[in-house]
């Protein structure tokens, strides 16, 4: 059995590879047969030069989709094998400008024979299948333009690991985990200030029984983020969204996002026109992640926080 039948669609980069291989081995032998001393991986960079424009190598790389240092590494190969010459611009010296040498030009006229046959021969290939693999392959190039593979594993995997979370509210039992995910992030930051050690040493007068909430975010059980709505005392703002904390073992797996939108709906159920939060620029993760919830920056508030560089509000009304 042929081991990526066996597979499945999980192969499709092996066994493309493969296919790659197998023709680049034949085209090898069809080269020589037309008595032409040539590699089947110069094609591109040789059909991109037989134009008869010269070119930089940053250009030949944009315009046969390959890197700058593959087509650095070709364009030698091809200029110790006298087919290619690689001259600097009399204008801006940094430039260099690759062109077909007398012989790369005489291969060119050469090659044209073997151009048609190729090309008949690929063409009744195509009409022996009931698929058309080089409009699959065009499909393929621009849906992955689109949305690369790998962002579409990327969101295959979270959305898997959406089934292992769960937003929880909180319990004594969570209460070390409350702090030491905490402590653990602004130590690493910063440095605890005493509105930190007030809401961390004793949340439930802190903070619950003040009208506050606390939900803890489960991977697998295991609780491995937090986050508080914390009731506030002034006329501008009364619920604020803090002390969000995730292990960094659980990041990337969309647990802050999950733990900001439990605050905002919690905000919601109690009344909120508007949520408040309190950050620093630095954390750049987190701000990404808190404009991405809605929030907008405001100015002109006191804070009891050092750190504290920047105050933003989400409008529930």
């Amino acid at each position: 059995m042929d081991i990526y039948s066996q597979i499945g669609k999980i192969a499709l980069g092996s066994r493309l590879r493969r296919l790659g291989e197998r023709i680049a081995e034949e085209a090898f032998h069809i080269y020589k047969l037309y008595d032409i001393d040539f590699q089947p991986k110069w094609f591109p960079v040789f059909y991109a030069l037989s134009l008869g424009q010269k070119k930089t190598i940053s250009i030949l790389a944009s315009e046969i989709g390959h890197s700058q240092p593959s087509v650095s590494k070709i364009v030698r190969e091809m200029v110790k094998n006298g087919i290619v010459i690689e001259n600097t611009d009399t204008i801006d010296k940094r430039k260099n400008f690759i062109s077909l040498t007398d012989k790369g030009i005489e291969m060119n006229s050469k090659i044209q024979h073997q151009y048609k046959d190729v090309n008949i021969a690929i063409e009744e290939a195509l009409a022996e299948t009931n698929n058309d693999l080089w409009k699959a392959i065009e499909e393929w190039e621009f849906l992955l333009d689109q949305k690369s593979l790998l962002k579409r594993v990327r969101d295959q995997k979270r959305l898997r690991e959406f089934a292992y979370i769960k937003i929880v509210d909180y319990e004594p039992k969570y209460n070390k985990v409350f702090v030491e995910l905490n402590v653990e992030w602004i130590s690493k930051y910063f440095k605890m200030e005493e509105a930190d050690y007030k809401a961390l040493n004793n949340p439930e007068e802190y903070i619950l029984k003040k009208g506050g909430h606390i939900f803890v975010a489960l991977y697998k059980e295991e609780p491995l983020g937090v986050c508080a709505l914390m009731k506030l005392d002034n006329n501008e703002y009364e619920y604020e969204l803090a002390k969000m904390a995730v292990s960094p073992k659980a990041q990337g797996k969309n647990i802050g996002c999950l733990l900001g939108k439990a605050i905002i709906e919690k905000a919601r159920s109690h009344g909120a026109s508007k949520l408040y939060l309190e950050s620093n620029t630095i954390l750049k993760p987190a701000i990404n992640l808190y404009q991405k919830l809605g929030f907008e920056k405001v100015v002109g508030l006191k804070s009891p926080y050092e750190r504290c560089n920047i105050q933003m509000e989400l409008k529930l009304k």
